[in-house]
């Protein structure tokens, strides 16, 4: 009998890649959207993934912010993928619209899940649940590591992250029953983009091929989507993979002027625009008084997060294609789809 897998979010960048990976293992895929509206659009993105499930795939319309659809959604699932987040926008700006429906939503579709009697949940956490607050590193980032959230200059991103991620330690620690979780833990995701709606990391890629003037001193790992999906499906499945976090990173992590370098060396006319110099730090600090976008970057100025990700490759056999091959992708599919800036 052929198993289902559950995929939350269904319209993210990484649960695309996670059905794709998915159905190409030969599982059923049930995922969730928050309107049936969207399946259109989800369909086509993974055609041009290659897949064309018909009815090995189905939808289930439910919110991480109610309760109604996830009994519906975990019946029958042998497995759950859930990397779907509530995104505060417009108005909600305080802490609290991030991190409480972070870390309900997780609970809810744990819940679920657990009382649908499924075997083992992969939870999408992120790099922002245990690189924050820390300062400088004299070694790589691993999955020991949790973000420290009594610094004063971690985003209500990296906190939902954390905190979203120990409630979810916690229940299956106390109401788990049998249940097993794995956690996948990626630095920013690249990977050849689907559609219009792609990943805030993406858009690090857009702005440099747009003409952004100059990249800030900001490090930061990189990893190909189809390798975080493939991560996924592992941590899914192997025995090694059982209570444990894995941090998903390709080599080492890489300033923003050598991302551009890379796109320069290997993107040919489409990176005509794209700028290697560096900001200077105090002309970014000057910037973030009156640029809401730069005041994220200002605590990561200079700051090396380097990780590793040497316990899925030796648990689970993960071998991650090069960071370059991952940027090189990104932008290639940025241009085939048309989604750079005219002119």
């Amino acid at each position: 009998m052929v198993e289902t897998v559950l995929v939350t979010g269904g319209t993210g960048f990484i649960a695309q890649y996670c059905m794709l990976a998915l159905l190409d293992a030969g599982y059923c895929v049930r995922t969730t959207v928050r309107s049936l509206a969207r399946e259109a659009e989800v369909r086509s993105h993974l055609k041009l993934g290659g897949a064309e499930p018909g009815e090995r795939l189905s939808f289930i319309v439910a919110d991480l912010t109610a309760d109604v659809g996830w009994a519906e959604a975990t019946a029958g699932c042998a497995y759950a993928m859930h990397g779907a987040s509530p995104t505060p926008t417009g108005g909600q700006t305080s802490e609290e619209d991030w991190i409480r429906p972070a870390v309900d939503g997780n609970l809810r579709v744990l819940r679920a899940a657990r009382n649908a009697g499924v075997k083992r949940v992969v939870l999408t956490s992120a790099f922002g649940a245990i690189c924050a607050g820390h300062g400088p590193m004299e070694r790589p980032f691993n999955e020991t590591d949790w973000s420290d959230l009594t610094a004063g200059n971690v985003w209500p991103y990296q906190k939902s992250k954390t905190l979203s991620e120990r409630a979810a330690w916690d229940f299956i620690a106390r109401e788990g029953e049998g249940m097993e979780l794995s956690v996948v833990n990626p630095v920013a995701v690249l990977g050849p983009v689907l559609g219009a709606d792609y990943s805030h990391s993406i858009r690090l890629i857009k702005n440099m091929l747009d003409g952004q003037p100059g990249q800030p001193r900001i490090n930061s790992g990189f990893v190909d989507v189809r390798d975080v999906a493939d991560l996924h499906v592992r941590a899914m499945t192997h025995t090694a993979a059982k209570g444990e976090r894995f941090l998903a990173i390709a080599g080492e992590s890489m300033w923003l002027a050598d991302v551009a370098q890379v796109l320069k060396d290997r993107v040919g006319a489409a990176a005509d625009k794209v700028s290697t110099e560096v900001v200077p730090d105090e002309a970014v600090r000057r910037g973030a008084l009156t640029d809401p976008a730069l005041r994220g970057a200002v605590p990561l100025l200079g700051l090396n997060l380097n990780a590793t990700s040497e316990r899925a490759i030796r648990l689970l056999g993960w071998t991650p294609r090069p960071r370059e091959e991952a940027i090189v992708a990104t932008a290639e599919s940025l241009v085939r789809l048309g989604l750079l800036a005219r002119g």
